[in-house]
């Protein structure tokens, strides 16, 4: 026989001539050769995928098409959804009974691939989340947990917020409380000059907010000596003597400049003398 009537099995090699056989990487096997040497062992039923039959993969797992079936209630699973658990598969119905969420608002299962809302331990589906007060699904938009109610920002505002005294608009972080009545920070302003009076120190007059300047260039008597504010509110001493008043620092002799605070003084006119240079006089 010539060597090109040789046709043998690679591994025991019997002849192949009129045999099946199977081909892989350009060399030949008869089939119990091949299955002992090469199929995959089925996960279901743990004997080999023979030539003959469907090799179903999953994650490095095989199975016989018949072997691949839900692991809780045996439904077949080829060409259909499921889910690995534990390394189990189970068909979306079982998965979903034994491990799927459950909708805070309906109670029913969240079934798997659907959309669903999560907050704080809690679940729900997508349509059952819904604000409080409108009743609409807040979906994706930001919203505002309330007691044991969410509420989208615009019901929020509505319902809760405090609303700002200057601009009418809801305050809904910080703010300020002036006389009982919100404001935001950015709107509580010193009547004078509108600078923003927001961790600073100010002070009012007729129920108006002035910030310590506009208050002194406004209300506060004037020194006779410096003729600038004297303000007690930024901490200022002063000297007052016949309804006319003085900074410490201002309250000096008219000749000599000497300090008269805490010293005897005499006066000449609107002028005020250290008792030396009023002697002089």
């Amino acid at each position: 026989m010539s060597s090109s009537e040789h046709f043998d099995c690679h591994y025991c090699k019997d002849s192949l001539l009129g045999k099946k056989y199977i081909m892989k990487e350009d060399t030949q096997y008869c089939t119990k050769c091949y299955e002992n040497l090469f199929a995959n062992c089925c996960k279901g039923c743990s004997s080999p995928i023979g030539c003959n039959c469907k090799d179903l993969s999953y994650k490095d797992h095989h199975w016989h098409e018949q072997c691949f079936e839900c692991a809780k209630c045996s439904r077949s699973l080829v060409e259909k959804a499921f889910a690995a658990k534990d390394d189990l598969l189970l068909c979306t119905e079982c998965y979903a009974l034994d491990y799927s969420a459950k909708c805070t608002t309906c109670k029913k299962t969240i079934m798997p691939g659907s959309r669903k809302m999560e907050y704080k331990g809690n679940s729900w589906h997508e349509t059952c989340f819904l604000c409080h007060r409108c009743q609409q699904p807040i979906g994706t938009k930001s919203f505002i947990p309330k007691d044991s109610g969410y509420f989208c920002v615009p019901c929020f505002e509505k319902q809760f917020a405090y609303q700002c005294c200057a601009c009418k608009k809801a305050i809904t972080t910080g703010g300020v409380t002036y006389q009982e009545k919100p404001w935001h920070r950015e709107c509580f302003l010193c009547i004078g000059c509108r600078k923003q009076l927001s961790g600073q120190r100010f002070t009012s007059k007729e129920n108006y907010p002035y910030c310590l300047e506009c208050f002194s260039n406004l209300y506060a008597k004037k020194c006779v000596g410096c003729t600038k504010p004297i303000t007690s509110l930024a901490g200022a001493k002063y000297i007052s003597f016949e309804e006319r008043q003085w900074h410490s620092e201002c309250f000096t002799c008219m000749h000599c400049a000497m300090s008269l605070v805490g010293r005897g003084f005499l006066t000449q006119r609107d002028n005020i003398l250290c008792t030396d240079c009023g002697r002089e006089k």
